[in-house]
């Protein structure tokens, strides 16, 4: 099974914290829907630049992806 990687993008001076706050929401979205994840997390960018990010099943994408709608979406590295 693939794993898909969908990431939220904030950008400016308050992004880390946006980030973070919007990570644990992703967490407890998955738990809240029975949602096997892999990961939730964020990562740096460039300067200002920060991600959220969860790491679930390809069969799981399309669930996260219409009800909050990440800005992209890749395959995941998680070996």
């Amino acid at each position: 099974m693939r794993k898909i990687k969908l990431i939220w993008d904030f950008r400016g001076a308050e992004a880390q914290g946006i980030a973070k706050h919007h990570a644990i929401h992703l967490g407890d979205f998955a738990v809240r829907e029975k949602l096997s994840f892999y990961e939730v997390g964020t990562d740096e960018g460039a300067s200002q630049h920060w991600m959220a990010f969860v790491i679930v099943e390809e069969s799981n994408m399309k669930l996260l992806r219409d009800a909050l709608r990440p800005h992209r979406g890749i395959l995941a590295d998680t070996q």
